[in-house]
């Protein structure tokens, strides 16, 4: 029997995007290590005022900020903590800022209850968070009446776990490479393999 070149080419570009995953991955673990450095040194620069133009959230994330809701145009309650690590629902404001900027979203309090609270705006000051639907958001430091205060940002909330995955990567890398050897060898030993003259 012929030696089986197309599938050792199969298995060879395999491992080859593994190992190149893993690779990545390690970049990935570096950008995400100075990103949360970034965020870290931003908890600690001055108060910004609230919203910003720009539509990239990563110079603003968990900075502090200010802002006014002229008008709320709308509610959301999404699943939420309060100071004290307990589960609810933070009670999310889309706010009207004004006709020559644009909106923003603020997290104005945590309740046990998802029902809209009684807030018709004011100003809001708190940092800026994540958020899955609107990239920003603002999370109140004082809550509005009859809410408690979310729970603010926190950077550990983010995952950094860059480096496991490339583990990964390079452990599928590796156990690929053993079976298709030790698959190799075992046909050979069977005699299915012409021996190297």
């Amino acid at each position: 029997m012929k030696f089986p070149w197309l599938a050792t080419l199969i298995v060879i570009a395999a491992v080859a995007t593994m190992i190149g995953l893993g690779i990545w991955q390690i970049h990935r673990a570096a950008w995400k290590e100075d990103l949360l450095a970034r965020y870290a040194k931003a908890q600690h620069l001055p108060e910004v005022a609230w919203p910003q133009a720009s539509r990239d959230p990563q110079p603003y994330l968990f900075r502090r900020a200010s802002g006014l809701c002229l008008q709320v145009t709308g509610w959301r309650a999404i699943a939420g903590r309060n100071l004290k690590d307990q589960p609810g629902w933070a009670h999310i404001a889309a706010c009207r800022t004004g006709a020559e900027g644009p909106g923003m979203q603020a997290d104005i309090g945590w309740s046990l209850s998802s029902d809209a609270p009684n807030w018709r705006g004011g100003p809001v000051h708190g940092m800026i968070a994540p958020d899955s639907h609107f990239r920003m958001r603002l999370v109140a430091d004082r809550s509005a009446p009859g809410l408690e205060p979310s729970q603010p940002p926190s950077l550990e909330s983010i995952p950094n776990n860059h480096m496991a995955y490339a583990f990964q990567w390079f452990a599928f890398a590796a156990t690929a490479l053993v079976i298709y050897v030790l698959a190799l060898r075992k046909r050979l030993a069977a005699g299915k393999l012409p021996p190297e003259s």
